[in-house]
């Protein structure tokens, strides 16, 4: 597990736009976190290190918004998931068995559904602009990913 003390809104968009570079085909990122704690903004700078050109929004009612850049990308807002098996519905195995890269905020709420291999990003409130990310991987490939995303 790795953790870092995040103080501004920049520093969170510069960690996500560089993971953003660094993400291939098939990543699974999982976000968590409380309302407001930047999972969102995250992902909208995490797409445009992935050279996504479109406006990223939370898919909260359509559960899956799909965006184009140098790899597919799948944002998933699970938040309203009342069960996990409903990820089926949608054909999230192909979503995360595919060639995109898959962004899932409120993770935590699917955890029994996901793939094997994932980097787990929590975002906690810290001060009003102050945030923490903690980072918990499955494999390796995740902690090299993590550690090369939080390098200076």
């Amino acid at each position: 597990m790795l953790s870092k003390n995040i103080n501004n809104l920049e520093e969170t968009q510069k960690l996500a736009y560089k993971l953003g570079k660094l993400v291939k085909s098939g990543d699974v990122i999982c976000l968590i976190g409380d309302l407001g704690a930047g999972k969102t903004t995250f992902t909208q700078s995490l797409a445009k290190g992935m050279e996504v050109n479109d406006y990223v929004t939370s898919p909260t009612f359509t559960i899956v918004q799909e965006y184009e850049g140098r790899l597919p990308l799948y944002h998933f807002d699970v938040y309203r998931i009342s069960d996990a098996s409903e990820m089926y519905d949608i054909g999230f195995d192909e979503y995360v068995y595919g060639q995109g890269v898959c962004v899932i905020e409120w993770a935590h709420l699917i955890k029994n559904v996901l793939p094997k291999n994932y980097l787990w990003i929590e975002l906690t409130h810290v001060e009003e602009d102050k945030r923490k990310i903690h980072l918990e991987y499955t494999n390796d490939y995740y902690k090299n990913l993590a550690e090369e995303m939080l390098a200076e």
